[in-house]
């Protein structure tokens, strides 16, 4: 395990241990593909995070704003990656200090409905917010990937604690899960506009300009 990296469940804040078979379990969850969240969030780690995501998309909103820094990642990876999240962090007029989390997971993986603070079902899902990868209703934003419209529709946050200081959105973007999730609740109103999600796995040299640091969120 690096250093720069610490191991836990995606699930859950609970720690894991090895199993004898170099696999990885939590006292909650059994065993569970480990979650590997950097020690400290800098440009170094950042590459570290890549590599171990190796071609599975790590998603950032595409400029950041003025202000804005990439304030927390993590893979979700045991030799394969099944999760990447990635936070950034910076400041509006109307909501004062703000957090957006993107989350792109493979089914059963849990790590969205965590950083939502969410209780997730077996396919990683809070109950269904999307029956056969179609929702009830038109999708309640829509955000740009890569050359393609995404449709996101919201995950009620009743059944849990945190149900008045987020925003949660759920969708599928290339057979996988795609969650944002918006701290305070109020700063869905940054999406009114068409928000563009980038793929930052591929690049590259544009990434050294990228500003790291600052209070990570706890989720």
């Amino acid at each position: 395990m690096s250093e720069s990296h610490r191991v836990g469940c995606p699930r859950c804040v609970v720690p894991i241990a090895r199993t004898g078979a170099g696999g990885w379990a939590c006292p909650e969850h059994g065993e569970v593909a480990p979650l590997w969240k950097p020690t400290e969030v800098t440009y170094a780690a950042f590459t570290e995070h890549l590599a171990r995501a190796g071609t599975f998309p790590t998603y950032l909103p595409w400029p950041l704003g003025p202000g804005w820094s990439v304030t927390d990642f993590a893979v979700v990876e045991d030799g394969v990656p099944r999760a990447t999240m990635t936070c950034v962090s910076g400041a509006t007029a109307l909501d004062g200090p703000v957090d957006v989390m993107v989350v792109s997971e493979e089914t059963g993986t849990g790590l969205g409905a965590r950083v939502a603070g969410l209780p997730a079902g077996p396919d990683g899902l809070p109950g269904r917010p999307l029956h056969g990868g179609v929702a009830d209703g038109p999708p309640e934003v829509k955000v740009k990937l890569d050359a393609h419209t995404v449709g996101l529709w919201p995950v009620s946050t009743s059944r849990s604690e945190v149900e008045w200081d987020r925003s949660v959105l759920a969708g599928e973007a290339h057979g996988r899960w795609l969650w944002l999730v918006l701290r305070p609740a109020s700063a869905i109103l940054l999406l009114r506009d068409l928000w563009i999600l980038r793929d930052v796995s591929v690049t590259g040299p544009q990434l050294v300009t990228l500003p790291f640091g600052g209070p990570a969120p706890s989720w």
